[in-house]
């Protein structure tokens, strides 16, 4: 069956996107675009202006520290979850540093207080172990880190089970259950994480069992983080009911910095990567291989599992570019091709798609939506390359800035 349980983006946008820009990129290849970025980078600069709040880059989804140029002019900060995350943010991106880790140990807590301003544990076993440490340090620093601790509402409301915080027995966040009312002493604030690619409802919804289960603590704290999975910048996303909300909850308690952390939202259609067609065959069906591989360069690709959406092909070889008419593959579609990557996995398919004409090697296809959580997961199995990574800088002109090899395979290794 065509293209079975596959979840389709709906917020995938083919807008200030066209094939023909991409017919001399070498492959493969992803294209960030400047223009795309700043766009994102100003929505969310206006929610920060409108409400108060203060919007943090996480890392995570999107970490190409060659844009915190243009970030930092528009964002507050940005967010890690590892010591390498938070060494890049505050040397590439400064200004805030926030800091969350269900794993601190004594050896990764010493480098994460050189680098964080904000510090949000997963427990109040990991805030025994480790409160002293953070006292001792802000004791005998000029810089002082704030703590706080990471709550889980029980409240789901993320679609992906595998992307849902709050899932039964997660790991994420201490329950009301399990939080020890007598153990705040040092701990400045709270934070929650449980959307994924949601709309304002759904923090609607989550604030309100926010403030049941925990609202008679926010009076000793200084500060509070609304987490990730706000789809701010997506076509349709309910912006007005997200500042109302930002701005009542401030008014109900004046004294809290409010911070949010979106991952997605900050490079949501703001790339793409650029793949060719290395081989046609049949077996059933016509099968086009491409050097572009789910596996190694998109990996959520094949964990959700979702269809990406394309544009193209652009012909290399004539220098024809067919922008458009690409749709997902049904019964009864014409020119039907199973895209798939270059590795030894069977599984490694991409999906299939249904072109307005026949496909050629060498015609190069484009999938959208490829700035988050692609670069950030990518791998080297199979001794693949990693694609190269350029700007598409305002004007439209593309710029090679990274492309990788032998050496960067080898040294993942020993």
């Amino acid at each position: 069956m065509l293209n079975k349980e596959k979840f389709i983006e709906p917020w995938v946008t083919e807008e200030g996107w066209n094939a023909e820009d991409f017919k001399k990129v070498p492959t493969p290849c992803y294209v960030v675009s400047e223009a795309h970025l700043e766009k994102n980078f100003k929505i969310l600069n206006q929610v920060e202006k409108d409400t108060g709040v203060h919007v943090l880059m996480a890392l995570k989804g999107f970490s190409m520290f060659s844009t915190f140029q243009l970030a930092k002019k528009y964002l507050s900060g940005s967010e890690a979850s590892s010591v390498n995350e938070a060494r890049l943010g505050k040397e590439k991106f400064g200004k805030e540093m926030h800091v969350f880790s269900p794993s601190y140990t004594k050896e990764n807590l010493k480098e994460y207080l050189k680098y964080a301003d904000h510090l949000v544990f997963n427990s109040f076993s990991q805030w025994d172990n480790f409160k002293g440490d953070v006292k001792k340090h802000n004791k005998t620093t000029k810089k002082k880190v704030s703590c706080g601790m990471r709550v889980n509402l029980e409240h789901r409301e993320a679609e992906v089970e595998m992307y849902d915080p709050s899932k039964p027995n997660s790991h994420f966040g201490v329950t009301l259950k399990e939080f020890k009312k007598d153990n705040l002493v040092g701990l400045e604030g709270l934070h929650f994480h449980n959307l994924c690619e949601l709309d304002a409802d759904a923090l609607v919804r989550s604030l309100k069992v926010f403030e049941e289960k925990f609202g008679e603590f926010l009076s000793a704290m200084k500060w509070v983080n609304f987490g990730g999975g706000h789809h701010i910048t997506r076509d349709g996303y309910n912006i007005e009911l997200l500042k109302k909300t930002l701005t009542d909850f401030k008014i109900r308690y004046p004294h809290l910095t409010v911070y949010m952390e979106p991952g997605e939202a900050t490079a949501l259609n703001a790339g793409v990567l650029v793949g060719s067609v290395v081989d046609i065959l049949k077996n059933e069906m016509d099968i086009a291989v491409l050097d572009v591989s789910p596996t190694c360069h998109m990996p959520d690709v094949l964990e959700i599992p979702y269809l990406p959406r394309i544009i193209g092909p652009a012909r290399n070889a004539s220098g024809i570019a067919d922008a458009g008419g690409v749709d997902f593959a049904k019964e009864g579609s014409k020119n039907v091709y199973r895209l798939v990557g270059p590795t030894c996995l069977t599984g490694d398919v991409i999906g299939d798609y249904s072109f307005k004409t026949p496909l050629k090697i060498g015609d190069r296809v484009i999938f959208l939506n490829m700035a988050i959580y692609t670069m950030v997961k990518n791998n080297t199995f199979n001794g693949v390359d990693l694609p190269s990574i350029a700007i598409q800088d305002k004007k439209g002109k593309i710029k090679i800035i990274k492309k990788f090899g032998y050496k960067d395979f080898k040294e993942r290794l020993s």
